[in-house]
Order: structure tokens, then C-alpha cells, then sequence
């Protein structure tokens, strides 16, 4: 049972691995240079990168990171953890002689086989290292020149160790000598925001040669709504996932079989981009036979008995999975049959890359996978695994190839005529057609209304491919009031677009021209440099209610391209607000609650009783709120100021979990529990508001009824 080993994986994160400093340093023994803080979120995904050779932590740092989460903010977690493998022998010459081994170095394990092991985490890193962060992206605090994509992720770690920085002994680890420089890259585009690309530079640091090398990673993937599961544990959690491999685009793939079926429609697919040297497709095998190099295979959690599904204990067993050999064939179709692994069970999923015949001293190899995400597709019920649900999947895993082959538009593997766009005689990798850059934008809620403010940056952007500045238009999206109440929260899929704006008259989108929303002169703010050029009011909202925002910028297309018109991305862009009244001091205007009367279980709360809400409104910008019973009793004080609003409550942790909504400035939440923490009771209730600039004090009352 993976309950199991998450207590055992939590006493290995405690000693091992490093967290943000405070708290933990008290409640935890002297760590390792280990990072595993970083995840991306510049995307639709959230995936834990490590410093050490593993995706994903074992829903240890769950709820406040997530493992692999798709969509981002959704609760659907994808991973329980990853982990770069690397198999080989070692040998004193190129030829193979005096070769000794198998020997494979994991970054992670299947859970099974930790007792028998010790863990499985087998790199290293220098003292004081740590996750490097970097983004292409001008306006990022990560920028760099360096930077490949929105967002990278960089580490180097080794083999060679046996013992870890603390003097542990790394159990039964047989090092193969070599060096890994790990670069992760994530973007914010709406075509490329579903997929993460991890690139490993393999370096032989020995003077032994490395024979016959295989590089894999391996994963243990779970498809589950943790807003439905609650925190992952127990083998009912794990023991769900369907699975499958397209031997043609090289990508395994996970979905939920029989767990969240409707809340959780979504795949996690595992993808070998290439490698170089670029081995060939196929080596013979025998007189008349050939195996692929690129190997699936697939085992049984806690399997001792079937010889194609049998979870490997050691190195021996480990480098025969990594060829697709256990006792025989145990690859894709020929030892894996592929409708027995479409049913829901725990399963651990391999792909590798091999044998790279011989790494000289010195010598590096490069090996590049991705991990792709996607929702499933059409009306076919959740618990298959049709080829029409696989079409997001695979128009997502296109796109991440055309990331990493760049240049290389045809993907066979040589500059032909036209594509060396830099002119630097060699395949630049990782280049995707670019939208327009995102605005900047700025939502200012109101009493029952949202101002939207955006710059135009966007309009001087220049397309990387075509050399054009191909600016268009924007485009406004708003959520529904309510959206973020479902358990299977997909923010992309709930924009919903507001308004279009575009140049007239040249017959690309609606030709509005921008004259409805440009402004005579461009605005500022307090403590904002930026130059807003543009607004667009929007009137009639729900006060109180939960509302997301965009404005994405969109391009001409380039025919000369076969491309369509490019949009940046809404998640770039998003501003999370609560209409509400505004902060005043006007001793004539009354304060208030709403809903008045409150009744239990309303449409905006959830099902705990910590997640009720009301609201005082027409609040000073400082003051007191002060809540009794008729006996005059004292049930709660709450301090409100325009920057303290009552979202630190439970319902705003739950609902919107980025801690980045913007409230009005008079209005105050409240979670209907006491200063004692205890949940109200039906009846009615008094309250105060004190002004703590003038010292003026108003009254109220409002009735509970549950």
C-alpha cells in the first residue's frame, strides 16, 4: 500500500530533503542541499521539479504544492512521484572489455520495493546547491538572457556518491560515475501550457567508458480529484489508473479508470522527445528481428509472480525492464498486452531510451522528455480509453514536440533549406511561434461592478519566426459568478469571453477598431508606474461573489506559416476580484450584512461549516466590527482595514487558493465563528462598527438561521 510508503517517504523528506526555513528548522534534523520547493505555475501545470533527480513528492508537501496538478488550481493531481533512471555497465575500453555490471542509478523507485531497498534516491548534489530559476519572460523576476522558456528550472546532481551529505549510506547504490545538468521548461501560451519538457545532459566523470547506457524515466502516476479524495492515501487512492502507450509518438499515458470518474477526465502522458546522438529506431534482435529503441514497459505494484508485470528489486532486474527484457520480452505488444493495462490498477510506468553503446571519459550524451497533460475529449464515457479521448492528448504532445525540434520543422534531424532562422548552422531547439506579449492588466472592483484596465505593450510585439510586428487585437474574458464551486475546476474552460477589440477594416476578427475602449490619455496609479491606455466597465455583478478576469492579446496569423492568428495567454493575465461597496467615511451612509438573514448551507458555501461566509459592507477604511449576542455577550471582534478583508478565512484557502483576489476596500468577510472557534448558533445577532479615524460608531443586526 503506497500509505504505507508515504510514511516512509515522509521520514526520508524530513531528513533529506530541504524546505523553507522557519518552522521547519525546528521540526526537523539537520537536511541535505536538497530543493524540492520549486514547481511550475507559469502554465496549466503544476509539477514539483526536484535538485536530486525526482518529479513530483509523494503528496508530502500536499495540499500547499502540488505533485502534478492539471489544470493548475483544479485539485486533479496527476503524479505521485518520478524519477530519471540511468543503466549501464562500466568497461576499460570503448570495445567493452573488463565490463562489469548492470548497474542503474534511480532518482525514485516504486514504492514496493523502498523496503527492501532503503528508497531508491540515488543522486546527490554539491553543498549548498540549489533549484536555479529562470524566465525569458522581460517582466519576470527570473529574467535571464539564459533562459530557454517562461520558465526554467536548473540542477546538477551526480551518481558518484554512496554516502549521503549528512554520512548516511545511500543502501546498495553501485555508482556509474557520471554527472547530471537537468534545465525543465514550462510556458504560458495557451498552445504550449499543458506540457513540461525536463532535457538531461548525462556526463561519463570517469575514466572507465559506460557500455551499453539506458536512459528512462520512470513514474508512478495517479490520476485523482484530491477536492473529492481529500488527501491521497490508501491503496483505494492508487489503485484507479488506466494506462497505454502510442508506440509511433513514444508517449505513456495514465487516466482515471474507476476513482473520480467526471471530476477527474484527464491524462498524464509521458513523452521521449529525442536524444543525441539520435539513435536509430529500431536494432536487430536475433537473424530476422529488431527492437525498438525506445522501450515501454509497465509492472504490477507489489507484482512477484508474473514475469511481465513483476516489480524489479534490484539492479539486475531494473536494467533488464529498462531494455524490455525480464525472462523474456516485456515490452509494448510483445509481453505487454495492451488492453490488460487499460483497466483501473497500480502500476508504475518506464519509458527509456538504449543502449547508447559506449560514453568515453569526458564524454556527454543528451536525453529530452516531457511530461504532457490533457483533458479527454468527446462524449464517450470517463472510464475508456478511446482513440477520440486521446485527441487533446495528442494534439498537446505535437505541440511539445514541435517545441522541442524547433528549427527542425520537417523533425529529420538535419537543417534543411529555409529553417536555420538564426543562421548559426546549427538545429536550435526549443522555438514556438509567439503570440503577441501579454498585457498588462489591472481589475478594480466596485460596488456591483469591475473596471478593467489594460497598456499596450502588446501592440509593438515582434513574431520570432516571421520577423513581423503582427499585433491584431484583444480580447476580455470573464468567469460566471459561482464557477470555482465545482470540485472539478477548470479556469481555462470557465472564461468565457466578454469583448473583442481589434484593428478595423482588414478583415481578421470583428474590425471594431479600439475607439470604444482607449482612453483621451493614459492613467496611472498609486505605487504603479504603468501606463493604462485602455478600460472596459462592466456593470451588474453579484456583490460578495467570486470573479476571474482576463485580457489576452491576439496576432494576424502567418499564412507563409500554415499558422492561425496566436493569442497570449488568459493565465498570464488573470485578476481574481469581489465586487463589493467601497471603503467610506460618509457618517450618513449605513452599515450593513449580507445575506440578511443567512441560511445554512447557501449556494456560495461549501459543505463544512468552516466554509460559510457573510459580509459587512459599507465599511470605513479603518474600523472595528464588534459582534454580540441580544445578551450583549461578545461573540467576535475583527480588525478591518482595506488590506485585511476577512479572506484569510477558510472559504477564500479553499476557493481561491492563490491568495491574490482583490476586494472593494468596505467590505469585510466573516466565517461565522467566534473568538473561541466555535460555529455560531441560529438567532439574531448585533454588531458594531467602529471608525478608527474618527471614532464615529454605527450599528446593525442581522439573524443566522441554520
Amino acid at each position: 500500500m503506497k500509505k504505507h510508503i508515504s510514511l516512509i517517504l515522509i521520514a526520508f523528506f524530513s531528513v533529506a530533503f530541504i524546505s523553507n526555513p522557519g518552522d521547519d528548522e525546528k521540526r526537523f534534523p539537520k537536511k541535505l542541499d536538497d530543493d524540492n520547493s520549486k514547481y511550475t505555475n507559469i502554465g496549466n501545470i503544476g509539477l514539483t521539479v526536484t535538485n536530486f533527480g525526482t518529479f513530483g513528492h509523494g503528496f508530502v508537501l500536499w495540499p500547499e504544492q502540488p505533485s502534478c496538478e492539471y489544470p493548475l488550481g483544479s485539485g486533479i493531481e496527476h503524479l505521485f512521484d518520478g524519477g530519471l533512471w540511468v543503466g549501464g555497465f562500466i568497461a576499460d575500453d570503448s570495445l567493452g572489455n573488463g565490463k562489469v555490471g548492470p548497474f542503474v542509478t534511480t532518482g525514485a523507485v516504486d514504492a514496493s520495493s523502498v523496503s527492501a531497498r532503503g528508497g531508491g534516491f540515488e543522486y546527490t548534489n554539491a553543498p549548498g546547491s540549489m533549484m536555479l530559476e529562470r524566465s525569458s519572460l522581460f517582466d519576470s523576476r527570473f529574467f535571464s538572457p539564459e533562459a530557454i522558456s517562461h520558465q526554467d528550472f536548473v540542477a546538477d546532481y551526480t551518481d558518484t556518491n554512496t554516502v549521503l551529505l549528512n554520512g548516511e549510506p545511500i543502501i546498495d547504490h553501485k555508482p556509474l560515475g557520471f554527472t547530471v545538468h537537468q534545465e525543465t521548461y514550462a510556458w504560458n501560451f495557451p498552445f504550449a501550457d499543458f506540457f513540461v519538457i525536463s532535457n538531461y545532459w548525462i556526463k561519463n566523470v570517469t575514466q572507465k567508458y559506460l557500455d551499453s547506457v539506458y536512459v528512462g524515466l520512470w513514474n508512478d502516476t495517479v490520476v485523482r480529484n484530491t477536492r473529492i479524495t481529500g488527501r491521497p492515501s490508501g491503496s483505494a487512492f492508487f489503485n484507479k489508473g488506466g494506462n497505454g502507450y502510442n508506440d509511433s509518438l513514444k508517449i505513456a499515458y495514465e487516466f482515471d479508470a474507476a476513482g473520480d470518474l467526471g471530476f477527474s477526465d484527464s491524462y498524464i502522458g509521458i513523452l521521449f522527445c529525442g536524444s543525441e546522438p539520435n539513435l536509430t529506431e529500431y536494432i536487430p534482435s536475433g537473424v530476422s528481428d529488431s527492437i525498438p529503441t525506445a522501450n515501454f514497459v509497465s509492472w504490477q505494484f507489489r507484482n512477484t509472480d508474473d514475469p511481465n508485470f513483476f516489480a524489479p528489486q534490484n539492479d539486475n532486474d531494473r536494467y533488464n525492464k529498462m531494455r524490455g527484457f525480464f525472462g523474456g520480452n516485456n515490452r509494448w505488444k510483445s509481453g505487454i498486452d495492451p488492453d490488460q493495462i487499460k483497466g483501473p490498477s497500480n502500476r508504475s510506468m518506464l519509458i527509456t531510451k538504449g543502449p547508447f553503446r559506449s560514453i568515453a571519459p569526458g564524454d556527454s550524451i543528451n536525453v529530452v522528455y516531457a511530461y504532457v497533460c490533457g483533458k479527454k475529449y468527446g462524449p464517450d464515457p470517463a472510464n475508456l480509453d478511446t482513440e477520440e479521448q486521446k485527441k487533446n492528448l495528442y494534439s498537446n504532445t505535437d505541440w511539445a514536440l514541435r517545441a522541442y525540434f524547433g528549427e527542425d520543422k520537417n523533425r529529420n534531424g538535419i537543417l534543411d533549406p529555409g529553417e536555420d532562422l538564426n543562421a548559426d548552422g546549427k538545429i536550435t531547439r526549443y522555438i514556438l511561434p509567439t503570440p503577441p506579449t501579454s498585457p498588462i492588466v489591472k481589475v478594480i472592483p466596485g460596488n456591483q461592478k469591475a473596471t478593467i484596465y489594460w497598456d499596450k505593450r502588446a501592440e509593438i510585439s515582434v513574431d520570432p519566426i516571421s520577423g513581423n510586428e503582427d499585433f491584431e487585437g484583444y480580447r476580455l474574458y470573464r468567469t460566471q459568478s459561482g464557477f470555482d464551486l465545482t470540485q472539478s475546476q477548470d479556469i481555462l474552460n470557465s472564461l468565457v469571453m466578454l469583448a473583442s477589440f481589434d484593428s478595423a477594416a482588414n478583415g481578421i476578427d470583428f474590425d471594431t477598431g479600439f475607439e470604444f475602449v482607449e482612453l483621451d490619455e493614459p492613467v496611472t496609479f498609486r505605487s504603479d508606474t504603468t501606463k493604462y491606455y485602455y478600460k472596459f466597465e462592466l456593470d451588474n455583478l453579484l456583490n460578495g461573489w467570486q470573479y476571474l478576469f482576463a485580457v489576452t492579446a491576439f496576432d494576424e496569423g502567418d499564412p507563409s506559416n500554415n499558422l492561425e492568428p496566436l493569442e497570449s495567454s488568459s493565465l498570464a493575465t488573470l485578476e481574481r476580484i469581489l465586487p463589493g461597496t467601497p471603503a467610506t467615511e460618509d457618517p450618513d451612509v449605513e452599515v450593513g450584512v449580507y445575506p440578511n438573514p443567512y441560511y445554512g448551507e447557501a449556494y456560495w458555501d461549501g459543505s463544512s461549516e468552516r466554509l460559510r461566509k457573510i459580509y459587512f459592507f459599507n465599511l470605513p477604511s479603518e474600523c472595528e466590527i464588534t459582534i454580540y449576542t441580544l445578551a450583549g455577550d461578545i461573540v467576535k471582534r475583527i480588525e478591518h482595514n482595506q488590506e485585511s478583508n476577512g479572506s484569510d478565512i477558510r472559504w477564500f484557502e479553499t476557493f481561491a487558493s492563490d491568495g491574490k483576489q482583490k476586494m472593494s476596500g468596505g467590505e469585510h468577510a466573516w466565517d461565522l465563528i467566534t473568538d473561541h472557534d466555535q460555529a455560531i448558533a441560529t438567532g439574531m445577532y448585533l454588531f458594531s462598527v467602529k471608525n478608527k479615524r474618527n471614532g464615529e460608531i454605527k450599528t446593525g443586526k442581522f439573524l443566522i438561521i441554520k
